[in-house]
């Protein structure tokens, strides 16, 4: 994985017209991004295919953003994260709108992933993880899904939310404490 400076050069020389730099800036933000995207939407209103949409419009968005990216202001991954959270924003924004009733796709090749059985535990986990979920704030779901899912620092996660890292620190540890006490009662009742 790229690091936060590395991603900040790629940036820079992207922004400044090197094709080589943009295409490496879209192979190194493009599996976090994804991943961020997953996290946010991802099977829980919708279908994955969902999440790899918003994926793509980040990526057009950045690209699109690019020229007017300042390094001197704020990391690459504050920029990048803050765009990823306005479209994941306008997603939610546009199902409010128009409610969808997804459909799956007919297959077009032999289906070699997981079978019926892990796909259930699978989507089991995912429910229960959404369900223990349900019991943070938005802010505090959003602030994990960047520190842990999409790997960002605490300043890098500040940035993209406009807070502080000390902020970001103990709501963190706030969100943390209250799940360790949602899974204690849930397995040792009282």
């Amino acid at each position: 994985m790229e690091s936060g400076e590395d991603l900040d050069e790629l940036a820079r020389a992207a922004r400044d017209g090197d094709r080589t730099a943009v295409s490496a800036l879209l192979r190194a933000i493009q599996p976090r991004v994804a991943r961020y995207c997953q996290a946010r939407v991802g099977g829980r209103f919708s279908t994955y295919a969902s999440a790899d949409d918003i994926t793509q419009e980040v990526l057009i968005a950045v690209m699109q953003a690019l020229p007017s990216y300042r390094s001197d202001r704020s990391a690459f991954t504050s920029f990048l994260f803050g765009i990823a959270s306005h479209k994941v924003a306008d997603f939610y924004r546009k199902r409010q709108r128009e409610p969808m009733t997804p459909m799956d796709d007919l297959p077009t090749t032999v289906d070699t992933g997981p079978g019926p059985e892990a796909v259930a535990l699978q989507d089991d986990e995912r429910r229960r993880l959404g369900k223990l979920l349900e019991g943070l704030t938005d802010a505090q779901r959003n602030i994990l899904v960047l520190r842990l899912v999409a790997g960002l620092s605490a300043e890098e996660t500040a940035r993209a939310i406009g807070s502080t890292s000390a902020a970001v620190r103990v709501t963190q540890h706030r969100a943390l404490e209250k799940l360790r006490r949602i899974l204690a009662a849930q397995c040792c009742p009282a």
